[in-house]
């Protein structure tokens, strides 16, 4: 089975196509300004090992800004949680690189219903090696308009504080309508901004 756009044509995958409602129209090419091509598409629950994968290769500093704690590794019912979404109350993307020996997962964008009524949690993390290049910011404006279309439009992120590359990339999609610091993080309450895709990187 061939999904395809005006930009180029990929094969659907196997696992995908047995996953009860899964949103192939979220699949798409991603194309970073460096050159590098990576595809964006929803988690799947054969990604787990995936994501054991992706954890392993961030540094302390990326594990600490993305769960404010230091882990040398996460529960395993973490990992299950991660992979097994409903693609409407909760829905994760990520974006991959096809390998050799199967695809590598770079980075993942997730929302869940938040604490408060009515308001959606997300979060991000992008490995090392992919940060700075424009890769956040694609990954998380994709997940805000998937969560457009399912009717959230009322969205909260707990950042650090001086975790500056991510604030910067709200800054960018997002108009805050609040934030509150609490003991060295952020908690900023925000909607999607609407931005041209050329001026995402």
């Amino acid at each position: 089975m061939l999904w395809s756009n005006s930009r180029t044509i990929v094969r659907t995958d196997d696992s995908a196509s047995a996953v009860p409602g899964y949103p192939w129209a979220l699949v798409r090419p991603l194309a970073l300004n460096d050159g590098a091509a990576l595809r964006l598409r929803p988690i799947r629950p054969d990604d787990e090992p995936r994501l054991v994968e992706l954890f392993h290769r961030l540094s302390p500093r990326t594990v600490y800004q993305r769960f404010f704690r230091a882990y040398d590794r996460l529960p395993d019912d973490w990992y299950h949680r991660f992979a097994h979404v409903d693609y409407r109350t909760r829905l994760a993307v990520v974006a991959e690189q096809q390998e050799a020996g199967g695809p590598l997962l770079h980075a993942v964008a997730r929302y869940e219903p938040g604490a408060a009524d009515g308001a959606t949690e997300i979060a991000i993390v992008v490995e090392d090696a992919w940060q700075h290049r424009g890769l956040g910011t694609l990954l998380l404006d994709a997940l805000l308009a998937a969560a457009e279309a399912r009717g959230r439009r009322h969205f909260t992120a707990d950042v650090l504080a001086d975790n500056r590359p991510m604030l910067r990339i709200l800054s960018r999609l997002a108009h805050i309508r609040r934030r509150d610091l609490e003991a060295g993080v952020l908690t900023i309450e925000f909607e999607r901004r609407q931005v041209p895709l050329d001026h995402l990187q």
